[in-house]
């Protein structure tokens, strides 16, 4: 009797204890969801929303620097004095950017990630594979050849070249004392769940902070916010509130890469979202070639 007692006793204090991590479990999940519901219903402004077209000119926001490239060697006619944050619709046509779409399309589907995010590096080799990465070149060898073309490269090399004299017109830099930089590289997002960090995107952060070779960072967007894709928007968080950019196929975003910039992807909730995330820096020590066939 005394020990069915003991053990009644027993099995109530599991029970409790059950109940008390149950509760813990629930209060955890809600606040990692009002954070996130926070997150998103605190954008403020749409600076450009989908539908619209930027062309001719870029949309501009001038925002005042940062502090952040004291800490680093300046270079005149390239480190940021003015800063700021911009959109354009007329660098790079559509039909370019399905063309670059379908490249992405090709190489990512030899592995990619586990989780929701991989990644495609034209100029390291890197691909995601699993849960870590291999190098194209190297692991799949002259197979790359019918994933890769000279024409595909060459208008990579193009494409690139009309970010740079964009983002040196707007923000009054001379663009041959600019040199493109890494990380630059193909991303593929979906809504599949995380299972590492890499795969972790939608985490706010700094790109100067991040990579310290980055003096400005362009995004552009191989796929339509609403048709291809929703979530996945391009939130800069500000004091005062936060600014999204809805991507658009053929769209060019760009910005400078200090703590005015503060940034983050939303989580993508279906379908597939394609960029280029091409980055820039100021010192030629960081710079890297364009990306070339083995």
């Amino acid at each position: 009797m005394s020990n069915a007692l003991r053990q009644g006793s027993t099995w109530r204090g599991y029970r409790g204890l059950l109940a008390l991590l149950l509760v813990a479990a629930c209060v955890c999940t809600l606040a990692v969801w009002l954070y996130m519901s926070y997150l998103d219903s605190d954008i403020t402004q749409t600076l450009v929303s989908q539908g619209e077209l930027v062309s001719p000119q870029p949309r501009v926001f001038n925002i005042q620097c940062s502090e952040d490239y004291e800490n680093y060697k300046r270079y005149p006619g390239c480190t940021p004095q003015r800063c700021g944050r911009a959109v354009t619709d007329s660098v790079v046509t559509r039909e370019e950017a399905q063309v670059l779409r379908r490249l992405a399309e090709r190489g990512l589907a030899l592995a990619g990630s586990e989780g929701g995010a991989s990644i495609l590096d034209l100029h390291s080799g890197a691909l995601s594979m699993g849960k870590q990465f291999v190098n194209i070149y190297r692991y799949f060898g002259d197979q790359i050849r019918d994933v890769i073309t000279q024409e595909d490269l060459q208008l990579y090399r193009d494409v690139r070249g009309r970010i740079q004299a964009v983002i040196a017109e707007t923000f009054g830099l001379n663009p041959t004392l600019m040199y493109l930089t890494k990380p630059t590289f193909f991303s593929r997002i979906n809504s599949t769940a995380a299972k590492t960090q890499h795969d972790e995107y939608w985490h706010p952060h700094i790109d100067k902070v991040t990579y310290g070779s980055f003096d400005y960072t362009s995004l552009l967007y191989l796929s339509d916010y609403g048709s291809d894709f929703s979530g996945g928007r391009f939130v800069f968080m500000d004091s005062n509130g936060n600014q999204t950019v809805e991507p658009r196929t053929g769209r060019v975003s760009f910005f400078s890469s200090g703590s005015e910039n503060l940034h983050r992807v939303e989580k993508v909730t279906w379908g597939t979202r394609y960029a280029i995330t091409v980055s820039f820096t100021c010192d030629p020590a960081h710079g890297i070639s364009d990306p070339a066939l083995p």
